[in-house]
């Protein structure tokens, strides 16, 4: 039986743990971003593990110190979340804890720490524009005042999002040829399911290898990556599951205040049982709840 718990993603393990390529790969990913030329050679990276801390949020995050930067790299196949930055808010703050220490922080002389940059790429289905920048002071409640108004933002979060579907032609997929292949991959796997949707990993691996697409990594590592890709598309499953049960559980709880403000108003509860979809039994049982 294949591997559904897999602990990395392909996204990961590609442009990080991947112990033959990862920092290469990293380091490729990274001049496409900057438009520099950082050297495999002489160029340190510092992996920063946040473990369990928002895998509802970020299933496939990647966070490396490197050239004074702290980069956090999220990939993401389902629709793009707007409170992405109010996350990675969290996020940077528990790494921020992690890589200073608390004696440092109550020091009067200030303490100097890494520049943080936050990318999303987004390779969902869904249509998205190339590239878009999502900022935690969208969110803000703004008081009203002109003072207030008038004065600059004092906490912002920028998120750069970056659509790497093949079709969108983004300038980075030509700068960072793994990224390319990686997303052409996806692509593949996406085109195989619709074709045949019994075995598709299977066939659509086997298609990358002889297109050359990723074949040495799928050469080393086939199972592995076969194994790492059922855990995530279990995990979209999961995902849309959750989010349905959500959207059920919040109208019941919507239907259930509606049918005690009814209940108040001395309504029939025939009534309110056909104005809320809620069982007769159910009106009852929260009219006695009303009366208590």
């Amino acid at each position: 039986m294949e591997n559904r718990n897999h602990k990395d993603s392909l996204f990961i393990d590609l442009f990080c743990k991947d112990q033959k390529f990862g920092k290469e790969n990293f380091i490729s990913l990274y001049n496409a971003l900057h438009q520099t030329n950082l050297d495999l050679k002489t160029t340190t990276l510092q992996e920063v593990n946040i473990e369990n801390i928002l895998y509802m949020a970020l299933s496939n995050d990647i966070a490396v110190l490197v050239d004074n930067r702290l980069i956090v790299l999220v990939e993401h196949q389902s629709t793009i979340n707007e409170n992405m930055p109010l996350r990675l808010l969290e996020y940077v703050s528990r790494i921020y804890e992690q890589i200073v220490s608390s004696e440092d922080r109550y020091e009067k002389k200030m303490i100097k720490i890494p520049y943080p940059e936050f990318y999303v790429f987004y390779n969902g289905t869904e249509e998205y524009p190339v590239e878009k920048e999502l900022r935690l002071s969208d969110a803000f409640i703004l008081p009203e005042d002109k003072y207030s108004r008038d004065k600059k933002i004092s906490l912002e979060i920028l998120v750069k999002v970056i659509n790497i579907n093949i079709d969108k032609e983004n300038p980075i997929l030509k700068r960072c040829r793994i990224l390319q292949e990686y997303s052409t991959l996806i692509e593949l796997i996406r085109e195989t399911k619709r074709q045949n949707p019994n075995t598709p990993l299977k066939e659509a691996l086997s298609k990358a290898i002889n297109d050359g697409i990723l074949s040495d990594y799928l050469k080393r590592k086939t199972t592995e990556v076969r194994n790492m890709l059922i855990a995530e598309y279990s995990y979209e499953t999961d995902i849309k599951v959750q989010r349905r049960e959500a959207f059920r559980l919040g109208k019941e709880e919507g239907a259930i205040e509606t049918a005690k403000n009814m209940i108040q108003k001395n309504l029939s509860f025939e009534l309110i049982a056909e104005c809320t979809s809620l069982p007769l039994e159910k009106i009852q049982e929260l009219a006695s709840e009303v009366t208590k």
